[in-house]
């Protein structure tokens, strides 16, 4: 069932779990995310990048069959825009049918990050659609671009940030990146940011860059504070592997059995993910 990602996310802070928002850029790894999900009795969040859908399929294209896609799902699947750079690219996400935005001003100055905030949050609140927003900044694995300390969310500014714009989720910098963590290499997190904006705001909080962060490191997120946990270089690495054992043993395989094999891979990494934020048997939807 279709629903909005304020409403996922709001059951999702009073029920005191997290909901995972997978990064899917084509109808095969969205169709793989909502089976897991529905087998896990969770709801679940379909992340749509800006930057993929201007380089890869475009939304116009793509939104329409993920959109069919989660009306039919037998558990509750929002459709968020994830890091919605350009402002008028967010206001027609919010016409065109996304259930969540993100409108992505971190690099900015704070002031005109809550500026343009209030601005999306106009458009969508008499939608019900859900806003996300981010107060800190967030490196990323590849070229060594890791999170540094110095890139935190000022717990300070955060709880401001919240206040002024009354943002429906907020996503802040602790110490995860994005990107495929290297191997046996697990991330240093700081939770005190995370416990000092809750214990101030109580909204719902996102943790970007949940690949390779380890179990522990999320479950423990989860539990002082973190409701939505976007995944995404995890589920592509594990389709990728699959490619590469699959062309190894035969390297003519049709196309579209090697395709079902990535699926049934990407599925079972959103199941283990699922399992770790605590939102199986979650949905709202009965059958």
């Amino acid at each position: 069932m279709l629903v909005s990602m304020k409403d996922i996310l709001s059951a999702a802070n009073r029920g005191k779990y997290a909901v995972l928002a997978i990064n899917c850029f084509n109808l095969e790894s969205a169709c793989a995310t909502v089976k897991a999900a529905e087998k896990r009795r969770s709801p679940i969040i379909i992340d749509l990048l800006q930057e993929h859908m201007e380089k890869h399929i475009a939304k116009e294209i793509l939104l329409p069959s993920v959109v069919k896609m989660a009306k039919l799902a037998t558990v509750d699947v929002a459709i968020n825009l994830d890091h919605g750079k350009s402002v008028d690219y967010v206001k027609e996400c919010i016409v065109d049918g996304f259930t969540g935005v993100m409108i992505d001003q971190s690099e900015g100055n704070f002031k005109d990050n809550v500026r343009i905030t209030k601005e999306i949050m106009d458009c969508a609140l008499p939608k019900n659609i859900g806003v996300e927003a981010e107060v800190g900044n967030m490196g990323a694995v590849k070229n060594d671009q890791f999170t540094k300390q110095e890139m935190y969310t000022d717990p300070k500014e955060a709880i401001k940030f919240i206040r002024r714009t009354n943002v429906t989720a907020l996503a802040i910098s602790f110490g995860s990146s994005h990107g495929v963590m290297p191997k046996d290499f697990i991330p240093k997190f700081n939770f005190d940011i995370v416990k000092e904006i809750k214990k101030a705001t109580g909204i719902p909080l996102v943790m970007h860059g949940g690949s390779g962060c380890g179990k522990d490191n999320i479950a423990k997120a989860v539990t002082v504070g973190i409701n939505k946990v976007n995944v995404g270089s995890d589920i592509l690495k594990a389709q990728s592997e699959a490619v590469y054992v699959q062309q190894q043993e035969d390297r003519y395989m049709d196309y579209v059995d090697l395709l079902q094999i990535t699926m049934t891979e990407a599925e079972k990494a959103v199941d283990e993910y699922i399992d770790v934020v605590g939102s199986t048997n979650k949905t709202s939807v009965t059958l």
